[in-house]
């Protein structure tokens, strides 16, 4: 695959489900003996209007501090108060869509290097870009579009901003999330190949990474008695 510059974000797009499925079992197949992922990065730089209203009666905003520090006491949110403390230290924001006291659907952004899953390894990306991350919608208000539309919304507003657009990932075998990242606009710029071997990761970015500055670090263990 071609990953000099903007390339489908379904990288097994064209192809039967069989393909699909075999793909999800080989990777599946793999984390039975160790830790593997391909990332699929993703950006989007246009706001798509089909996504800018909000339907009544949710209200969309970034949240504050203290309405998050509320909302991660229910496990239903999905977010833990020690994930809120690490996230509100290094600056990350929040846009939620709230409907009355309920949190709907919410995205977290960045703008400084952030941990993925495993937790062991640092994300960094270009400074002009905002790392979209942990999206999520409730169950109950699934199938509305919320995510996209809130994504949209901040999109709209980090654009106001002066940075050049949102950027992302997908791993390779979630084809609903690409499908879904797909619709709201975003496009595939690369890949990043990961693997846990003797202990240690090893990575792989492909060359479409490189201009977005899209990359992996191990983070080093802490000396013991710290």
């Amino acid at each position: 695959m071609d990953t000099t510059g903007t390339v489908s974000v379904f990288p097994f797009g064209g192809r039967c489900g069989f393909t699909q499925e075999l793909h999800d079992l080989a990777v599946k197949g793999i984390n039975c003996f160790t830790v593997f992922k391909i990332l699929r990065a993703v950006t989007i730089g246009q706001v798509n209007l089909e996504f800018t209203q909000c339907p009544e009666p949710y209200r969309p905003s970034f949240l504050t501090a203290k309405r998050l520090r509320e909302f991660a006491l229910n496990p239903e949110n999905g977010m833990s108060e020690s994930f809120i403390e690490e996230a509100l230290a290094k600056g990350d924001e929040c846009y939620g869509i709230c409907d009355g006291n309920q949190l709907a659907s919410y995205g977290w952004y960045s703008f400084r290097p952030t941990r993925i899953d495993p937790p062991d390894l640092l994300l960094r990306f270009n400074g002009d870009y905002v790392y979209m991350y942990k999206g999520f919608t409730h169950a109950r208000y699934r199938g509305q579009r919320l995510h996209a539309i809130g994504m949209t919304l901040a999109l709209q507003h980090y654009l106001g901003k002066g940075y050049r657009g949102l950027i992302s990932y997908v791993e390779s075998n979630n084809f609903d999330s690409l499908k879904s990242v797909s619709r709201m606009g975003y496009e595939e710029f690369g890949s990043i190949y990961l693997m846990r071997v003797f202990g240690r990761y090893l990575t792989h970015a492909s060359r479409g990474c490189e201009s977005f500055g899209f990359a992996l670090e191990e983070l080093s263990a802490e000396p013991a008695g710290l």
